[in-house]
């Protein structure tokens, strides 16, 4: 947030006019908590549309990505709190994914869904640096907790 303050004068003995010295614009940056913004990756649109209703339901920002390929093309992170990324992304994993990230030293947290469940993906997700392992359908409840890790930097 930007704030602007008027121009502050004051009036010298001999009737000139001469300005205050103080800054003139007080900038605020934003907190880790006032940031909002998570990136959705999952092959499924009625999926990809469910999630970014829930995500402005609890106050979260959202932009879509159909694909692995088009997530890849992304490379704004900045105010981004997490990726929340399906693991079945047909001809790519979201563990791959997730491990390009890492090699492309980005810390973003990523929060797994998957209709797919099984101890293997389980373990090998939890191998590649998640925050959270989420199975399809999933409740507004179970997202909560680390989309709010996430954004108070907890994660």
């Amino acid at each position: 947030m930007i704030q602007i303050n008027a121009d502050r004068r004051t009036a010298a003995n001999d009737g000139a006019i001469a300005f205050d010295p103080r800054p003139v614009f007080n900038i605020e940056v934003a907190s880790l908590q006032e940031r909002n913004l998570v990136l959705v990756v999952d092959d499924d649109a009625m999926m990809l549309k469910s999630v970014a209703r829930l995500l402005r339901q609890l106050g979260y920002e959202s932009v879509l990505f159909p694909s692995a390929e088009a997530f890849a093309k992304h490379s704004d992170f900045d105010g981004v709190i997490c990726v929340l990324l399906d693991i079945n992304l047909g001809a790519v994993s979201g563990i791959d994914v997730r491990l390009r990230l890492k090699e492309a030293n980005s810390s973003v947290p990523v929060i797994y869904i998957t209709g797919n469940d099984s101890p293997a993906v389980r373990a090998a997700a939890h191998q590649s640096g998640c925050l959270a392992y989420l199975t399809k359908p999933f409740s507004a409840k179970s997202l909560i907790e680390p989309l709010h890790r996430a954004a108070t930097g907890l994660a």
